[in-house]
């Protein structure tokens, strides 16, 4: 199917309001509605998993649906019967920053295999792959759970995707997301291309990887058109997946809280944010001695205040935070650069 008539189709979705990345979506609690627990967040830069290496690689990860097994190709994410949908996410939150999965796509008619970022007032940011076309790959976003269009999709050529491993990287920065392709660029979304910012996604995320049945007779039927038609589940087993993760974290904390109900990155308040220096790593051991997962810790920084009994970091927003930081700036979102100050 041509991307023109994807993207005809995916507005045809809108009219009957089908949300078609909202099979692995939800949010337990919403911090526009109100206040919410801190998230969890990787106090560190860097995480790394490969899923090639057995059991212990799914440490810092959680089983949120199904069931996911480890193979010598990686993590597998299996679809048998009519309602799997597993999937798995990460055990924190990270707060801006570079992700590279390494995926073979599932093949399979309406069979959707899936990389979501997702925070907890449902900012989104996806790759889609859609099993009915072993060509593309789709590239999509959401601000806040606003689904009132689905006409933000797009649909970069892959070579064989469901044959064949790609890395699969998104850059989420305060200023732009880009995605891209075996280190290929994509799709850039500028923030102010985003609603002029208020659909930019700019809050705590969670990684999501999961595959579930966009074909499934259970779903409207935008939903079936857009995934290429009806699921014909005597094919299974249909089954993705996921060789390795990288994940840099921006903005590292041992926890982020919304300070409001905005939703703006500005009302997020870090904890125990670290350091730069004196980093140290911690390995997990694989069956062949090697590190599975790798997580890059770092020294606390912090300024001390006799005039504050708290505990926890504010977010103090510069232009020169960003340069420090190596972040470009959107000449109109000033706010999106950090400088972290801690008051103890």
């Amino acid at each position: 199917m041509p991307s023109l008539m994807r993207l005809v189709t995916a507005a045809l979705a809108t009219a009957v309001a089908i949300p078609l990345a909202a099979a692995q979506t939800y949010s337990s609690c919403n911090p526009l509605n109100g206040t919410c627990p801190a998230d969890p967040g990787l106090a560190n830069y860097t995480f790394y998993t490969d899923f090639t290496a057995g059991d212990s690689a799914f440490e810092f990860w959680n089983t949120t649906a199904g069931t996911v097994n480890n193979t010598a190709q990686g993590a597998a994410f299996i679809i048998n019967e009519e309602g799997d949908s597993p999937t798995i996410q990460t055990a924190f939150y990270f707060f801006f920053g570079h992700v590279d999965v390494k995926m073979k796509i599932a093949s399979g008619t309406g069979i959707i295999s899936s990389i979501v970022f997702l925070s907890d007032d449902l900012d989104e940011i996806d790759w889609e792959g859609i099993g009915t076309y072993n060509y593309e790959i789709e590239t999509n976003y959401f601000g806040k759970d606003n689904t009132t269009s689905y006409d933000r999709a797009t649909y970069p050529n892959v070579t064989t995707p469901c044959d064949e491993f790609h890395t699969y990287s998104v850059d989420w920065t305060p200023e732009q997301i880009q995605w891209f392709v075996d280190g290929d660029l994509k799709r850039t979304l500028a923030y102010d291309d985003a609603l002029s910012g208020e659909n930019f996604p700019q809050t705590p995320m969670v990684l999501k990887l999961g595959i579930w049945a966009g074909g499934d007779s259970s779903e409207g039927e935008g939903t079936i058109e857009w995934a290429g038609g009806e699921t014909d589940f005597s094919d299974a087993p249909f089954t993705m997946y996921v060789e390795s993760v990288n994940i840099t974290n921006y903005y590292p904390a041992e926890s982020y809280t919304y300070s409001d109900t905005t939703g703006a990155y500005t009302s997020i308040v870090l904890s125990n944010s670290t350091s730069t220096s004196n980093s140290s790593v911690t390995t997990s051991t694989t069956k062949n001695g090697t590190s599975t997962t790798t997580l890059v810790s770092n020294t606390t920084s912090s300024n001390t205040s006799s005039s504050s009994a708290s505990a926890s970091s504010s977010v103090v927003i510069s232009t020169a935070g960003a340069a420090a930081a190596g972040l470009a700036m959107s000449p109109v979102a000033v706010v999106s650069a950090v400088v972290l100050y801690l008051f103890m």
